[in-house]
């Protein structure tokens, strides 16, 4: 697999994925997305991949989520591919685990990436937010409906709606990720984690997640993104959404109207 915006790496079962775009914090715009997603795709059909472990390159970011200024410019003109964010917030058929080696901070969509992994393992300078809100969009790509079912809606709906950021040690403490490391061992820690499923069988992991991914679809969770992304389309002719965008790239304090 070669790629632009992310490289590849295997290891023995398993596959590490990195963000690649460290000069604006691993940001993602249309091209980026419709890699990952073909990524993830190589990733689901190759029987000799078992697990997958995705983090983001450089020292200060996972992902910093949707890139505004590309969207600013007009510059995801592709559009957002059938999988979602990253390529897997919209996914409901991948039957192998992909574990989230959060490396620093994990923003809006970057958020939203961890939570459609399996397993998140947090560095200790790993924060995160759901700061959508202050940018005039909302959490459209799957934040508003796993976080509310993985950590219960009145903790969410506080961070959803604020945009406040936490830290690892509270992210932990309100379960929004599994574990907290020391920096260094993050992406260390999750291939351990990756080894040991690589340990029980494949089979019985695939018949695992295909329940998982069952028991999201039968809560409606595909038809209430499905919604997000029209409620998404009613907000981007507001007038709020184009002065969010605009203040975010000029640097200034939104003048927020309400309309």
């Amino acid at each position: 697999m070669s790629y632009e915006f992310i490289t590849t790496e295997r290891r023995d079962h398993i596959l590490i994925v990195t963000m690649n775009r460290p000069e604006v914090h691993n940001a993602m715009h249309s091209d980026m997305h419709h890699e990952m997603s073909d990524c993830w795709d190589s990733f689901a059909s190759d029987r000799d991949l078992w697990v997958a472990v995705l983090t983001g390159a450089g020292d200060k970011a996972f992902t910093a989520g949707n890139d505004l200024k590309a969207t600013a410019k007009g510059g995801n003109k592709k559009g957002m591919p059938p999988t979602g964010f990253a390529g897997l917030s919209s996914r409901f058929d991948l039957e192998k685990p992909i574990i989230a080696a959060v490396n620093g901070f994990a923003m809006g969509g970057g958020f939203e990436t961890a939570l459609s992994c399996d397993i998140i393992i947090a560095s200790e300078r790993a924060k995160f937010a759901l700061p959508e809100v202050k940018v005039g969009f909302f959490a459209a790509a799957s934040g508003v409906q796993r976080l509310s079912r993985y950590i219960g809606r009145l903790a969410a709906q506080e961070l959803m709606l604020t945009g406040r950021t936490i830290d690892a040690d509270e992210a932990l403490k309100l379960g929004c990720c599994n574990e907290v490391v020391p920096h260094e061992q993050v992406l260390s820690r999750a291939l351990e984690l990756a080894g040991q499923i690589c340990t029980v069988s494949p089979s019985s992991v695939k018949a695992t997640k295909r329940v998982l991914n069952h028991l999201a679809r039968t809560e409606g969770l595909p038809q209430s993104l499905e919604y997000s992304r029209e409620v998404q389309r009613d907000l981007a002719k507001t007038r709020d959404f184009s002065e969010g965008v605009n203040a975010f790239v000029e640097k200034r304090k939104p003048n927020w109207v309400n309309e």
